[in-house]
């Protein structure tokens, strides 16, 4: 009986996934996260200490990047959805995409060109369009595997585990390797420029072989008529924002997240390096940024049984902002401020609410794609990922460009690699704790008018398929 029962789902679009199938797909994001947690944390001290550009001009450029992602985005959600490549209509682009983001990213962190804004540019657009041409497809690839809500989270537990992976690999890994390589032993100084380009090709490569393994270990099977899918344009996007309310809570929830993450992950070597002064503590620092995922994670479906979705949100969202205090404090206390384990606790306590809260809003996605069939009949999962994209970019341009400003602000001394003022040390501070701990209160605030619980959303789904039988 509970196997009829479950086949009778499954032919609804409510799958069920194998570990395997889990496992590949999540090799995906750990495959992204070998770039964009390198990007995230190292570009800005590769950019001012290593090729040789001020703070203010790398975060004016993080900025410019983000907003041709405002026009990109759309263009390429409208182009994923009206698509149907022969390799997959989503998972193609892990490959035909991967391979030029693979170059583009070893390019980026290149000294060839050493102080040259318009290669950093250059590169650098280069490098967001084609992390876009994989990014946004491969969030839609989540929604086409399964509609079942357990599924869902079950599968957001894999990949957010191996992003963290991917995290852990990077913060732990890259500056491990940078000052192996370097000549001085270090990471922000102009003789370490081979040992960076040299590390980011590995990396690099390895993302590629991972996002082979992705595309070969997934199937979308739940995914738009083709006949549907020749009227998908650009302006859906911006209708579905509009009659999309969930979608537009997620929007702005995505903005504060990861504003949040890239001011804390791109300050995160300059706390270590001159606030703590203990530059060879760094990768145990970076890697604590993704360790508790590898504890927590797991347990996700657990907790949010126990507690419910927004419960979630509101503890562990909470325990963030209580681990950014604890930084603070150690920080401005001198007799805490030499204690680094201390240094090391907080950073492992604001890093397990930093996870599960932004680890599962990804489950969410597909929730709101739901959502929006079920209100207008099109399952624009492109265009619905081109819109979290573009927010959760906007967040990153925040993050970008607000490091940058504030160290300009505070005189950071670029040349410098063993020592700031203390008024740089302070806004290292406020980069690494205050302004974090802020963005996560707005977040919590935005969260809370999330409608969608799991009952809710069940319903939905079902009707959407009842629909497609009649």
């Amino acid at each position: 009986m509970k196997v009829q029962t479950r086949l009778a789902d499954e032919s609804k679009g409510f799958y069920k996934l194998s570990l395997l199938q889990r496992i590949g797909f999540g090799s995906g994001d750990l495959a992204q996260n070998l770039i964009y947690q390198t990007v995230s944390m190292y570009l800005l001290i590769f950019y001012t200490n290593v090729f040789g550009i001020s703070a203010a001009a790398a975060g004016v450029m993080f900025l410019v990047v983000r907003i041709v992602d405002v026009v990109w985005d759309p263009i390429v959600g409208a182009f994923v959805d009206k698509s149907n490549p022969k390799m997959g209509k989503y998972r193609s682009y892990l490959v035909l995409g991967g391979i030029p983001l693979t170059g583009f990213a070893i390019l980026c962190f290149w000294n060839g060109f050493s102080g040259s804004l318009v290669y950093a540019y250059v590169t650098y657009v280069g490098l967001s369009m084609l992390y876009t041409l994989i990014n946004v497809p491969y969030g839609a690839l989540n929604a086409s595997l399964t509609r079942d809500t357990d599924e869902i989270t079950k599968l957001t537990s894999a990949r957010m585990f191996m992003a963290n992976l991917g995290g852990l690999a990077v913060g732990y890994g890259v500056p491990i390797v940078v000052q192996y390589l370097s000549p001085d032993g270090k990471i922000n100084s102009r003789e370490s420029g081979d040992a960076w380009f040299i590390t980011m090709t590995i990396y690099a490569i390895v993302g590629l072989c991972l996002l082979v393994f992705c595309y070969k270990h997934t199937k979308e099977r739940v995914v738009m008529d083709e006949k549907d899918t020749e009227k998908v344009k650009v302006s859906d996007l911006w209708v579905e924002f509009k009659h999309n309310g969930p979608l537009r809570v997620l929007a702005f929830f995505f903005i504060t997240a990861f504003a949040m993450m890239a001011i804390g992950n791109s300050a995160g070597s300059y706390y270590m390096i001159y606030n703590v002064q203990a530059p060879e503590i760094l990768p145990y620092f970076m890697a604590l940024g993704s360790i508790p995922a590898f504890i927590f994670m797991p347990l996700v479906p657990a907790i949010k049984r126990a507690i419910g979705k927004k419960q979630m949100f509101y503890v562990f969202l909470t325990i963030a902002i209580g681990g950014m205090i604890m930084l603070y404090v150690i920080s401005v206390v001198p007799t805490l401020k030499t204690q680094v384990w201390l240094v090391l606790v907080a950073q492992f306590v604001k890093s397990t609410g930093v996870i599960v809260a932004t680890g599962y809003m990804w489950a969410l996605v597909p929730e709101v794609i739901s959502y929006g069939e079920y209100a207008t009949g099109k399952r624009i999962s492109g265009i619905v990922n081109a819109l979290t994209g573009i927010f959760y970019k906007a967040g990153m341009a925040l993050g970008g460009v607000v490091p940058g400003l504030v160290l300009a602000y505070v005189g950071f001394d670029k040349d410098n690699a063993i020592a700031q003022s203390a008024f740089a040390e302070q806004g290292i501070l406020w980069l690494v704790a205050v302004i974090p701990a802020a963005l996560l209160l707005v977040g919590m605030f935005i969260i809370s008018r999330y409608k969608l619980e799991d009952d809710v959303i069940d319903r939905i789904n079902h009707e959407i398929e009842n629909r497609h039988k009649i």
